[in-house]
Order: structure tokens, then sequence, then C-alpha cells
């Protein structure tokens, strides 16, 4: 007991023993505090940003979402943005081969029946039909239908381009053998081939996606033999302008497979290369080029490119009405076929070019849209690879009227008269729709917001 100094004794203070932990850790721990919820002060987490619902999402924003659904949902939408395009263009290259070709068509029956004036229009509406019938019929195709299709596909398009050579069957045309002509039917195999490499590129990348870093995995088969011998065939043919689509579209094969960047560069450098030499060692090709740069317009070589530029110019803002054309007589020679994009500047104006590069964009965004969604590397490398080949085509032939390129002969895609163009661009399109009838959903965690 203790006791104060006026003698009333006092309790003593009982304090608690803080239990010692021992160095090996045997004696009793300190209870843990609780983890702190996510997003709150000292969680190690990163908080997420908060999602402000009073925040309307831009126009941009609402457009692609109406286009192919959030983030975490999709649409749909994107089959019938890649049909709607496909076919307004389609529709307008059909009207404007009818405005473009008229001339030449009276020209040609002089002295025949009245009929034969539509006789471009006729043959270009009814492999349009074909097209539309074979986009259709593909789209109900699977991906291992077309797998099974890769090599039959690949063999057919290399013996339509070997009868180019067969004398009776192949034709040449403007200087470039790559015509067949069986009877009443003419065709380019070249187009076909294209579709092909689409698919096979796809079906071989697609098992070898995982040894692509080692060079000889990405060169073999797919740039030698196959891609060689289909593109040598045409090459042989002297038909540069295909050949150039043609690499692009195993460079984006290439590309969207996952091939390293290094080799894709290395590619693209050697086909510039190849591309030059083969100007070089021809006159024609060589002439081209002069006139392209201002340096030689004799005989007429600066006539198609200055009149495809002045038809854009006297075209305006509106144009001055759909088959008044003045160019179309006879100053552009292939009106209807490789600089349809002047008559169409000079008719439509300015706000018809627009309205063509726009539904050019919307595929292309579309396409993009739904390859994205997709997690099956084939489909992924087909969908790149058509749209590098439509997209880079029209890009190419845009660029060749405006006088950024020089005229390397390219049709402009859906437009332009051709037949076998528009039926394998339109079987093509069929590819694409085959894919977008159903699309994947994403997987994303719950504590994910969606997009709006």
């Amino acid at each position: 007991m203790v006791t104060t100094s006026s003698g009333n004794p006092r309790k003593p203070v009982i304090r608690p023993k803080r239990p010692a932990a021992s160095a090996a850790g045997t004696g009793p721990a300190a209870p843990r505090p609780a983890p702190s919820p996510p997003g709150a002060r000292g969680s190690s987490r990163v908080p997420r940003r908060p999602v402000n619902p009073d925040k309307k999402p831009s126009l941009f924003e609402r457009g692609i979402v109406l286009l192919e659904g959030s983030r975490r949902k999709a649409t749909g939408s994107a089959y019938y943005t890649i049909l709607g395009a496909s076919l307004a263009l389609t529709a307008i290259g059909l009207m404007m081969v009818l405005s473009a070709s008229s001339v030449e068509s009276i020209a040609a029956s002089a002295g025949e029946s009245a009929g034969s004036t539509f006789s471009f229009f006729v043959k270009q509406a009814l492999f349009a039909g074909l097209g539309v019938a074979a986009m259709l019929g593909l789209s109900r195709l699977g991906p291992q239908a077309y797998r099974k299709l890769a090599w039959p596909a690949l063999v057919a398009a290399f013996f339509l381009l070997i009868l180019v050579f067969i004398p009776g069957i192949g034709k040449e045309v403007g200087g470039n053998r790559n015509w067949i002509e069986i009877g009443p039917i003419t065709g380019q195999p070249s187009e076909a081939a294209k579709l092909a490499m689409a698919i096979w590129f796809a079906s071989v990348l697609s098992m070898k996606q995982k040894l692509l870093t080692q060079w000889k995995h990405a060169l073999v088969p797919v740039v030698f033999p196959g891609g060689a011998v289909l593109i040598g065939l045409v090459l042989i043919g002297r038909d540069l302008g295909t050949v150039i689509i043609m690499v692009m579209i195993m460079i984006a094969a290439l590309f969207f497979a996952g091939a390293p960047l290094r080799f894709l560069a290395v590619m693209v450098a050697a086909g510039g290369a190849g591309g030059v030499l083969m100007s070089l060692v021809s006159s024609n090709r060589t002439s081209r080029i002069s006139a392209w740069l201002g340096e030689d317009c004799g005989a007429g070589l600066c006539d198609q490119a200055n009149a495809g530029m002045y038809a854009l110019a006297s075209g305006g803002w509106f144009g001055v009405g759909i088959g008044q054309s003045r160019q179309k007589w006879s100053w552009i020679p292939e009106a209807h076929n490789d600089f349809i994009f002047a008559i169409i500047g000079e008719e439509f104006g300015l706000l018809g070019t627009l309205l063509i590069v726009l539904l050019f964009g919307v595929l292309a965004v579309a396409t993009i849209r739904m390859t994205m969604r997709h997690t099956d590397p084939f489909i992924r490398i087909v969908c790149g690879s058509i749209l590098v080949w439509i997209i880079g085509q029209a890009f190419v032939n845009i660029a060749m009227v405006t006088g950024l390129l020089p005229v390397i002969g390219v049709p402009l895609p859906f437009i332009s008269y051709g037949g076998s163009s528009l039926t394998f661009t339109l079987a093509a399109v069929g590819v694409l729709l085959s894919f977008a009838r159903k699309i994947p959903e994403p997987k994303l965690p719950e504590s994910e917001p969606s997009a709006p």
C-alpha cells in the first residue's frame, strides 16, 4: 500500500503489458489493419477515373457507338454499313459509266441500232448483278469454309494467270498482256488473284503466327514462292499498276499477322527499288514519269493528265450537271475507266468527289471496327488485306487523277468500268460481310465501365 504525504492511501496504477515480439517471430503479432477499399486514401491500387454521368458523349463518340456499339456491347451495324457503302458506290459507278461511256458507245455504234449506245452500261450492269450475287453467297460462309478454299483458290488463280500467255486465249490491251478472252467472256485473272492471295495469306500466316519473328518463316511460303509467283506472272504481262496493289496486299497480310516491322521495312524498300527498276527499263513508264514531273510533254504525254485536272477544275463546287461533261468527248482517254473520277468531279463538282471519298472512308472505318472486335488471327488478316486492297487502290486511282502520282492505269473500285474488277471487288466485300454477321462480344472486367 502506497501512502501519500497526507496519510491517505492511493491505489496503484496498473498498466497493460505490451506483448513482446520475439526475434523469431513466435510472439503474438499485432492485428493488421483492415484493407482500404479501392480508391480510398492509402490504397495501393490506382483509382479509376470516375465516370461523370452528366457528361454527354461527343458527336464523334456517338457516331462510333452508332456504327459498331460500345466497348462492352456490339450493335452489329457494321454489316449494314459495309453493305450500304458498297452498294452505294456500285450504284454511283453504274450511273457514271452510263454517263462517261455514252460518247464512246455512240462513236462505236455508228450505223448500228440505237440500243448499242448503252453497250458499256449493260455489260457493267450484268457484272454488277453477278458481283452482288457472289457477295451475298460468300457472306453466308464461315472462317472454316474460307480456310478450306484457300489452297484451291490459289491454284485456280495460278492457272488463270497462265492462260494469259496461251495464244488464242490471252489478250493484250493497252500494252499490258493481262487479259483472257474465252468466247464472249473477257476478264482480268489478276483480279481473282487479289482475292485468292488475301485468303491464302491469312490461312498460312494464321498457322505460323508464333514463328513470324524468324525471317525465314515470314518469307516462306508467303513471299516466296506463293506471292512471288503470282506477282511475277502479272509482272511478265507488264501490268505494273496491278503489281503495286498485289504487293500492298502481301505486305498488309504480313503486317496484320504480326511480322516484325524491320522485315516489312526491308520489303517496302525492296518493292520500291523494284518499281523504280521496272520503270527505268520501260520507255512507256519512263515517259509517263517524265510527263508527271513536267519535264517532257511532247507527243501528247501530258494531255490525259491535263484534261483530267481541267475537268476537276471546271466542275467547281456543284458541277455542270449529270451527263453534261465536256471532257468525255474524246478529250480524256479512258474516261469511263481509269479517269472516271475526273468525270465525277466535272459533273458533280467538289461535293461529288467528297461524297465518293466519304463513302470509302465509311467503308474503311466500319471494316476496321469490325476487324478489331475479332480475336481470330485468320479473320484479322483476311479483313486487313481486303481493306488495304480496296482502300489502297482507291487512293492510288484518286492520287493519279489529281496529279499526286503518275498515270499507272489502276481502276477506281466499284466505279470504274470493268466487269472482272467490279465482280471480284464485290466478292471481297462478301468475305467482309461473312465476318461482320457475327461479331464476338468483348469480355471486360465488371469494374470497368462501358464506353458511352
